[in-house]
């Protein structure tokens, strides 16, 4: 049988929410490069795997994916007897996952990925941060925080005390935005900042992590 094969980056938020999934479900995999410099991810063949042109893209057998949540529910489901379960519960227990998974996407994710691109990326690029874009967004995701708050005052993680995918989904923004000064709208909230500590230190997280260093 075919490998999986995810085409991406390590350092892209998206790719990464792919890869800590795989390492979650032990799973073995290859990682193709995508030269994004160059536009590979613009052109063919990489546009046959994904038509928009972004990364990751995903191949398991003759199954090709793109958009990486759909991805990681994909391999969720599919690996569902491998390493760690990331969609436990019941039918109720799952569609309390999907509405945090939701929720992520909707409400965590635009704030959390403008204050990524603002604090962590551009400098990197040798760009100049935007301080209104960033405090706009530092308000906006402080409200989502807020709620966070008070449901990991009841649980260990967003759903339940177990991990799932709702919680991964968070790891690759939270992770850059530990490394800036919105590290302070986690830090003030004691519940978010000690579920923020736990699902960073998973060895899982720390591999995706280790794969950027090469």
């Amino acid at each position: 049988m075919a490998p999986i094969k995810v085409h991406g980056i390590p350092l892209s938020t998206a790719t990464q929410r792919v890869l800590a999934t795989l390492y979650e479900k032990e799973l073995e995999f290859e990682l193709v490069p995508v030269d994004m410099k160059a536009g590979e991810h613009k052109k063919e063949p990489f546009l046959s795997l994904n038509p928009f042109g972004q990364i990751p893209a995903f191949e398991d057998g003759d199954l090709k994916l793109f958009e990486s949540r759909a991805i990681t529910k994909y391999i969720a489901h599919q690996y569902a007897d491998k390493g760690t379960d990331l969609a436990c519960g019941d039918n109720k227990q799952k569609a309390t996952i999907g509405v945090a998974i939701e929720v992520e996407a909707h409400q965590f994710d635009p704030a959390a990925s403008k204050l990524t691109w603002e604090l962590a990326l551009k400098p990197v690029f040798g760009m100049v941060t935007d301080k209104a874009v960033v405090e706009e967004n530092e308000a906006k995701l402080a409200k989502v925080l807020d709620i966070y708050e008070g449901r990991l005052a009841h649980s260990k993680y967003l759903t339940c005390d177990c991990f799932t995918l709702a919680d991964l989904h968070h790891l690759p923004t939270i992770q850059y935005l530990l490394g800036t000064e919105a590290k302070k709208l986690f830090d003030s909230r004691p519940h978010v900042s000690a579920w923020a500590a736990d699902i960073t230190a998973r060895p899982a997280w720390c591999k995706v992590l280790a794969l950027q260093k090469h």
